[in-house]
C-alpha cells in the first residue's frame, strides 16, 4: 500500500503531469495520421526516454500508447481512414455520423468511451494483474485456434448489408493471410517469386491501402462525377445524459472484452475493437442503426481497443509476455531502464511500477481533456474540400507505408490493396471483414497445426481442455445468433402488428 500511495504522489508531480500531457498530445497526433501506429510512436520515443527518470520515461511511453489508440479514431471518424488498425471498426459508424453532420457527437462518444475503457483497464492493473495473468498461461495452441475461430464468426456481425458478402470478404482475407513462409516448416508459399512477400503481406501497408488509398480513388471518382461538398455540422461534442446512459452498458461490456483480449498475448486491440463492436450490435435495441451511424457502435469499438492498453500490460509486467505489438516495444523500454518483468517489478521496483500504474490513470484523464477540448479543431479535417483532401490522404498513405520499413515495396503493396479496396467497395463487400481475417488467419493456422503436431496427428487435443470447450460453445452461439436474432425480431414485429 505504501508503494501505491507513493506511486500516486509521484505521478501527479509537475514534471510527470507535463510529461503525461505532452506525450498524450504527441500520441493523438501520431494515431490520427494514417500509417503511423502506436507501436511506431512508442518506438520513436524510447530513445528520448533514456535520460529520463524511469518513472517519467514509462509515463511518456504510456501517454503515446493511449493517445495513439484513441487518435486512430479521429481520422477513422472524420475521413474514414483509420489512423491505427485498432480503429478499423470505429470507421464503420463514425464516418456515417460525419456524413450526417454529427462529427462532434462521434468524436465525443469516441473520447468518452476511450477514457472509460482506459481508466477501468488501468484499475485492473492494480486489482487483477497476478490473477488474470494466469489466464494467459492456460491458452495453448488449441485454445488459440478456437479463439481465432470465434473471432472469425464476428465477420457475420461486422457485415452490415449481407452475411454472404461478409463471408466472401473473410475468405478473401484468409487467402491473403496464407502468403509468406509456412509457420511450421518455413517453406515459402504463394509469394509469387517476390522476396518482399516471404514474411507475409505487410499488415499496415495493406490496411492503409484498403481504407486510405481506396478512399482516395472513391473521392477522386466522386470529384469527377459531382463536385465535392463541405460537410457542415453544428452539433455539440459533449453527449447528453440520455446518450451517456445509452452507451454506458456497451462501454462497460466492451471494457471487459478489451481487458480479456489484452491479456491474451498476440490478440491485440484490432481484435478487441471488432469484438466490442459485434457485441454492441448483438445487445443493442437499435440494431438497424449499426452501419448507418450508431454511437453504440463507436462506443463498443473504442472502449474495447482502449481497454486493451491496460489488459495487455498485465502479462507484460508479470510474465514478460507482451499482450500486443505496442507492449512488445514497451517491454524493450522496460529492459533498457534495467527493469526485468516478473515478481521483482512488484517488490524491488514496486515504487516505479506503481508510479507507472498511477501515471496510466493520469494519462487517460489528459486524453479525455485534450480529446474533448480539441474535438472541434480535429473536426475541421472533415470540412476540407476534396481537392485538398485527396492529395493529403494520398501523401500520408505513401509516407506512412514507406515509413514502416523504409522500402518502396510497401508502397507498391499499399497501392495494390488500394485497388482491391476500391473494388471491394464497388461490389459492396466488407473491408473490415478482410482485415479481421488477415489478423485471425495466421493465429488460427498456427494454433491448429501446432496442436496436431504436438498430439501426433490426433485432433482430440482440440476438444480436451475446459477453455477449448467454452470457446467452442460461444463460437456456436455466435454462428447462430444472427439467425436467432432475426427470428426474434420478425416475431416481435408480427406481435406489434397484431397489437
Amino acid at each position: 500500500m505504501s508503494d501505491i500511495i507513493f506511486g500516486f504522489l509521484t505521478a501527479i508531480s509537475p514534471i510527470n503531469l507535463i510529461a503525461a500531457c505532452l506525450s498524450v498530445g504527441v500520441g493523438i497526433t501520431i494515431g490520427a495520421l494514417p500509417g503511423l501506429s502506436a507501436a511506431m510512436g512508442v518506438a520513436l520515443l524510447i530513445p528520448i526516454t533514456f535520460g529520463m527518470n524511469p518513472s517519467t520515461g514509462l509515463i511518456v511511453l504510456a501517454g503515446v500508447y493511449c493517445g495513439a489508440i484513441f487518435g486512430g479514431s479521429i481520422s477513422a471518424i472524420l475521413i474514414r481512414t483509420p489512423g491505427t488498425p485498432a480503429a478499423a471498426a470505429t470507421a464503420i459508424d463514425g464516418y456515417e455520423l460525419t456524413l450526417k453532420g454529427k462529427a462532434g457527437k462521434a468524436l465525443g462518444t469516441a473520447v468518452i468511451a476511450s477514457f472509460i475503457g482506459g481508466v477501468l483497464s488501468s484499475i485492473s492493473l492494480y486489482l487483477f494483474a497476478p490473477t488474470l495473468a494466469k489466464l494467459a498461461l492456460k491458452f495453448g495452441p488449441a485454445e488459440y485456434f478456437w479463439l481465432s475461430i470465434f473471432g472469425l464468426t464476428i465477420i457475420a456481425g461486422a457485415s452490415t448489408k449481407s452475411i454472404l458478402k461478409g463471408l466472401i470478404s473473410g475468405i478473401l482475407g484468409l487467402m491473403i493471410s496464407t502468403i509468406g513462409m509456412d509457420p511450421m516448416f518455413g517453406n515459402p508459399r504463394f509469394y509469387f517469386g517476390l522476396p518482399v512477400l516471404l514474411s507475409g503481406v505487410p499488415f499496415t501497408a495493406s490496411l492503409i491501402g484498403l481504407f486510405s488509398m481506396s478512399q482516395v480513388l472513391l473521392l477522386a471518382e466522386k470529384k469527377i462525377k459531382e463536385s465535392g461538398k463541405m460537410i457542415e455540422f453544428d452539433d455539440r461534442v459533449l453527449l447528453s445524459k440520455k446518450e451517456l446512459k445509452q452507451i454506458l452498458p456497451t462501454t462497460i461490456r466492451s471494457t471487459i472484452i478489451g481487458n480479456l483480449v489484452g491479456i491474451l498475448p498476440g490478440a491485440g486491440a484490432s481484435i478487441a475493437s471488432f469484438l466490442g463492436y459485434n457485441e454492441a450490435k448483438r445487445f443493442s435495441k437499435e440494431k438497424e442503426k449499426f452501419g448507418h451511424g450508431s454511437i453504440e457502435g463507436i462506443a463498443g469499438s473504442e472502449a474495447a481497443n482502449n481497454a486493451v492498453t491496460g489488459g495487455s500490460l498485465i502479462p507484460t509486467f508479470t510474465l514478460g509476455i507482451p499482450g500486443e505489438s505496442v507492449t512488445a516495444v514497451l517491454l524493450g523500454g522496460l529492459l533498457i531502464q534495467g527493469l526485468q518483468p516478473g515478481p521483482d517489478l512488484f517488490t524491488v521496483h514496486g515504487k516505479i511500477t506503481y508510479t507507472f500504474f498511477a501515471g496510466f490513470i493520469v494519462v487517460n484523464i489528459f486524453m479525455l481533456i485534450l480529446g474533448l477540448t480539441g474535438a472541434r479543431w480535429f473536426a475541421k479535417i472533415s470540412r476540407v474540400p476534396d481537392n485538398y483532401l485527396i492529395p493529403l490522404i494520398f501523401s500520408l498513405s505513401v509516407i506512412g507505408s514507406y515509413a514502416i520499413h523504409n522500402q518502396i515495396a510497401d508502397v507498391v503493396i499499399m497501392f495494390v490493396f488500394g485497388i482491391i479496396g476500391y473494388f471491394v467497395n464497388k461490389f459492396e463487400l466488407n473491408s473490415a471483414s478482410i482485415v479481421l481475417a488477415l489478423i485471425l488467419g495466421p493465429i488460427g493456422e498456427a494454433g491448429l497445426r501446432r496442436s496436431i503436431i504436438m498430439n501426433h496427428g490426433n485432433i482430440s487435443i482440440l476438444f480436451s481442455s475446459l477453455v477449448c470447450k467454452f470457446l467452442i460453445i460461444i463460437t456456436i452461439l455466435s454462428l447462430f445468433s444472427p439467425l436467432i436474432m432475426k427470428k426474434l425480431q420478425r416475431r416481435s414485429i408480427k406481435i406489434n402488428d397484431k397489437q
